[in-house]
């Protein structure tokens, strides 16, 4: 491993701690506001394999990072992944604090277990809707037995599971309160999110983009919403519902930006370093891992991405506007 060890620390004095790393593209949904009914996948040969994906995470470790998110596409969907998972778990109280995943649930029933038994604590887990018909229209799939099942899962295997829901104007919107209630009644968190202009889709997103913002002002005339000073790690602004007892999060990319306090990169699952989900800077990790001499090229690249992090995303939605970023969310991982 390299012997650079200095903390990642970007121009801006933030101090980078979160690393969000992608296992896979691929996905066994196809969500609308994600990716396109007939998305093109990655070819298998340019995806980083398990062990760089292994090296890649204990050279972030080494320089500072203390929580790793496994995301995809769908992370479970990659054979052997839990392998990857037990790897980065033997780190745990060694450097790292958190391992986590997100996940459309669709793998849960099978995984939930294992895990748990790797040390993960705490997932996250996309929910849109509990509505059948809806749930096959967002997704393309009739998979929400699947996902619900995979749910109470994860919660009978001791993981901690937070909710994410993508708000839809037309769609899911006026389900968003049962939804919360919902969640709070089974003991999960739940954070709602604004969508994201990243990559084209079928259809126009300005259709359906909903502010968070109604969202809340129409969820203060039904509960009340107490400010908490709580945080996961992530972009997510909390409150607790008094009427439900639960936690909800609010992330607004387009209503609130939130890059003050960016802990944040991302890693594709080609070895591309993103220092920014809204951003095009990038450095190329696959080119370090399998150059002549990987640590001292790894320990350059970080140090370039620290470098070129930029201070903001500009996210903006309107109708014939190209998205912010050609790349999808499936690919930069979710």
């Amino acid at each position: 491993m390299s012997a650079n060890t200095a903390p990642l620390v970007d121009a801006f004095q933030r101090r980078i701690t979160y690393l969000r790393l992608s296992v896979t593209d691929r996905c066994d949904l196809r969500c609308s506001y994600c990716m396109p009914e007939m998305m093109q996948f990655l070819p298998k040969k340019e995806v980083l394999s398990l062990e760089e994906m292994h090296r890649l995470a204990l050279a972030f470790i080494d320089r500072g990072i203390t929580k790793i998110r496994l995301t995809g596409g769908e992370p479970l969907v990659r054979r052997d992944m839990i392998e990857l998972v037990l790897a980065l778990g033997r780190k745990l109280g060694d450097g790292l604090e958190e391992l986590t995943l997100t996940t459309n649930g669709t793998q849960l029933t099978r995984f939930a277990e294992p895990l748990a038994a790797a040390g993960v604590q705490r997932i996250n887990v996309s929910l849109d809707t509990r509505d059948a018909a809806l749930f096959e229209q967002l997704s393309r799939r009739d998979r929400l037995s699947d996902v619900l099942d995979g749910i109470a899962a994860a919660k009978a295997a001791g993981l901690k599971v937070k909710l994410n829901t993508v708000a839809l104007k037309g769609l899911n919107e006026n389900e968003i309160p049962d939804l919360v209630a919902w969640a709070h009644a089974q003991g999960h968190d739940m954070t709602l999110i604004e969508a994201m202009p990243l990559g084209e889709v079928d259809g126009e997103r300005v259709d359906h983009y909903l502010p968070l913002p109604i969202i809340r002002d129409r969820l203060e005339t039904m509960w009340t919403l107490e400010p908490l000073d709580y945080s996961t790690g992530g972009p997510s602004r909390y409150v607790r519902v008094a009427e439900t007892g639960g936690r909800l999060g609010f992330i607004t990319p387009l209503t609130g930006n939130f890059c003050a306090f960016c802990n944040r990169i991302r890693v594709t699952a080609t070895g591309q370093l993103f220092a920014c989900l809204g951003g095009s800077e990038q450095v190329d990790l696959r080119a370090a891992l399998r150059s002549d001499d990987p640590d001292a090229r790894l320990a350059e690249a970080l140090d370039e991405a620290m470098r070129i992090k930029p201070e903001r995303h500009h996210f903006e939605i309107a109708r014939g506007a190209a998205p912010a970023q050609p790349r999808h969310m499936s690919v930069t991982g979710g």
